[in-house]
């Protein structure tokens, strides 16, 4: 009788095009954006030139193009940490040793509004994915260097518009309807900026692997005002998207990730 040889997923498939993303080494860049959505990809391959689609399973669609002559890759995440976690750990695995997340967030504090700029300082981990990983008091915090180039380049792009920087810690929530108003009001009340799903595990995940994280998201909505995502304010949110993938190519490149 053969003794039984757990699977050590840690060393399983390096090398190897990945299970999940379907992508091998050397098909991406050093630096990826990450979008939740798969269909918010395209939208980052407009800033691009040479643009190819490398891989579409599941819900992580990869492109590469150039911008400003530096090779960017775009993979979506999907919703939630679980499936962040996993692009996060497949994309270190083929190459890739920074990402800048791009996605679409809820304002918590007064003042802010659809379309503003949301740059993450580090996350409250109201998730269980990152609770798999480290200690529940180990941070969800992103790259510094990073962090204040995106504050940096965000300012200057939206110089005249009517779009605000914010900057500050978000919360990262796993269950998206289970938001109570008492929930809400308490992030509120401890100052948190914003809320989405997906940056502790991308803070966690790449901390433990020895790479580098950022985040900037497009406010989607105001759920302490009121202002929910069935608002109407769809216009709003996409301008934001396209400032918030246009400071993080630039972040990209002044920093050569």
């Amino acid at each position: 009788m053969n003794n039984p040889s757990p699977v050590d997923k840690s060393a399983s498939g390096i090398g190897e095009r990945q299970f999940h993303i379907g992508i091998a080494p050397g098909e991406v860049s050093t630096v990826a954006l990450l979008p939740g959505d798969p269909f918010r990809v395209p939208l980052i391959a407009e800033f691009l030139t040479d643009v190819q689609t490398v891989a579409h399973n599941r819900e992580h669609l990869t492109m590469t193009g150039l911008y400003k002559g530096r090779k960017i890759t775009a993979t979506s995440t999907g919703m939630g940490c679980p499936s962040t976690a996993i692009a996060v750990e497949e994309l270190i695995r083929v190459g890739v040793t920074s990402f800048i997340r791009v996605g679409s967030s809820a304002g918590l504090q007064p003042g802010v509004k659809p379309g503003d700029l949301l740059i993450s300082e580090g996350a409250l981990r109201n998730d269980g994915t990152t609770a798999a990983y480290a200690h529940h008091g180990f941070p969800a915090v992103p790259d510094l260097a990073i962090t204040l180039e995106l504050a940096s380049v965000a300012r200057e792009l939206v110089a005249g518009r009517d779009s605000t920087v914010h900057t500050g810690i978000n919360a990262s929530d796993d269950a998206f309807y289970a938001e109570t108003p008492e929930w809400i009001a308490e992030l509120n009340r401890l100052g948190v900026l914003n809320v989405e799903m997906e940056s502790a595990a991308l803070y966690v995940v790449s901390r433990l692997r020895g790479v580098r994280a950022g985040m900037i998201c497009s406010t989607s909505s105001n759920l302490y005002d009121g202002t929910s995502l069935y608002s109407g304010v769809d216009t709003a949110l996409k301008d934001g998207w396209m400032l918030s993938i246009e400071a993080a190519l630039e972040v990209a490149v002044r920093l050569e990730l």
